[in-house]
């Protein structure tokens, strides 16, 4: 992609209404507009970046076992009447009514919808376990949507739900998602720390929330400073394999981390004083075991394997895919704009070209264009008749991890200079070997999609 073709309206000025740093970076980069209160149109670039986020989320989803579809956004009121929720949820359910007088809902989530389905078309033990997943579009109608995507009333939101015969069988499922969402998190750049939660309106008792620690958080969260030196890493693990998945699950969440609805002082004091630590936290995910709450009320059953009819028990498991591009820039940014993890970025290297016009300069720059393409690489060409200075500041703000700059002082040697976003650290290289570089450190960053 050429600038001069992208669309890309960046923003030389703070807004005015972003009161954070997410908010008013994703407005000055030009990757969302407000359309409404708490709803955004998603532009090019930002565009872009949630494509990368959600195929990721496919892609640790499947890796698991798990199998995606895709349900409606809207809903029939009938459903959530017969599982008890429709009058509890709350005034963040937007309700509607169509043309012949049905009672629907534009779904917050998919509880209900999902064990419809699973009644209508599973009758035996021997169909489970079964995991199904999707990515889709929610509404809740916030009281006070602000911060931008972060709480926003329209937001993107992985959403799977776990269909097994026995608590023993949804407690591997839990874990086994548990897995999956730190391996997530962490090809995304992100460290999120799974903390004891409250279930809120899903319901159920075991229940973690992922969350990132920033001081803009919404969440007062209070941890042992030693949970943060825990990563899952390159490690390869079965998630038919229980104890591995147990001993996983364990490892991440023996220490104390938890929200304030959970905080036990107690427990916290327990902790060594110089490990004691509380800070704010975005939440970027959570998982719930709810057991036959669900299948219960909605005669969801299966044949056991002695002929009798089975209650499921069920658990849910959520990622805000949408909310992800916020607290990823929450957690890297400086003071020029966004800094992307490799994994996420939306490009993978911008070329600043410092004399567009110049023959040779040109022809350079079209060089690495085409070579960074031949190897899977996608590069942001600035060919724009701008100076040095204005080129900079937009791969800054934008925040490519890595630049190309070409100009005819270094091509007089053969070279031309790679600099990281991250560092800022400049070297110079022949253009080839430049690629060969970016090709290199993409390497198993790279995302297939679903």
């Amino acid at each position: 992609m050429r600038l001069t073709r992208y669309f890309l309206p960046v923003l030389k000025e703070n807004p005015a209404e972003a009161q954070i740093v997410s908010h008013r970076l994703m407005l000055r980069a030009g990757m969302i507009k407000q359309a409404s209160a708490g709803i955004y149109s998603w532009l090019p670039l930002g565009f872009k970046v949630l494509r990368k986020i959600e195929n990721i989320v496919h892609e640790e989803q499947m890796r698991a076992g798990h199998i995606p579809m895709l349900m409606p956004t809207l809903q029939s009121a009938d459903l959530w009447r017969e599982s008890g929720r429709y009058d509890d949820y709350g005034e963040e359910m937007l309700r509607i009514t169509d043309r012949h007088g049905r009672d629907m809902l534009y779904g917050p989530t998919n509880e209900e919808l999902i064990t419809d389905i699973f009644r209508a078309h599973v009758s035996s033990y021997r169909d489970l376990p079964l995991t199904l997943y999707h990515i889709q579009w929610k509404f809740r109608d916030e009281i006070r949507p602000r911060f931008g995507v972060m709480r926003g009333r329209e937001f993107l939101m992985k959403d799977g739900y776990n269909f097994d015969l026995t608590k023993e069988d949804a407690l591997h499922a839990y874990n086994r998602h548990l897995v999956s969402y730190l391996r997530t998190y962490e090809r995304m750049g992100l460290q999120a720390i799974p903390m004891r939660a409250d279930s809120g309106p899903i319901g159920g008792d075991d229940t973690h929330e992922f969350l990132v620690l920033a001081e803009t958080g919404e969440s007062e969260v209070f941890y042992d400073s030693a949970v943060t030196d825990i990563q899952l890493g390159e490690r390869e693990i079965d998630y038919d394999d229980v104890d591995q998945c147990r001993a996983v699950m364990e490892e991440f969440t023996a220490l104390y981390a938890r929200t304030d609805e959970t905080h036990d002082e107690a427990k916290f004091n327990e902790i060594p004083e110089e490990r004691r630590r509380s800070a704010r936290g975005i939440e970027v995910g959570q998982i719930f075991y709810f057991g036959t709450k669900y299948s219960a009320a909605m005669g969801a059953t299966v044949q056991g394997p002695d002929g009798k009819p089975v209650e499921v028990h069920m658990g849910s498991h959520g990622i805000g895919v949408s909310r992800l591009l916020g607290a990823i820039i929450e957690a890297s940014h400086d003071d020029n704009g966004i800094i992307w993890p490799e994994g996420v970025t939306p490009f993978h290297a911008g070329i600043v070209n410092l004399k567009q016009g110049d023959a040779e300069a040109d022809a350079a720059c079209e060089a690495i264009y085409a070579a960074m393409t031949a190897v899977g690489l996608e590069p942001l060409y600035d060919d724009r008749e701008e100076r040095a200075g204005a080129k900079f500041a937009t791969m800054d703000l934008i925040g490519l991890p890595w630049r190309i700059t070409v100009g005819p002082r270094g091509l007089k040697n053969g070279v031309v200079e790679l600099t990281s976003r991250r560092t800022g650290e400049n070297e110079e290289l022949p253009p080839e070997e430049a690629v060969q570089r970016l090709a290199a450190i993409y390497e198993g960053h790279m995302v297939r999609g679903i």
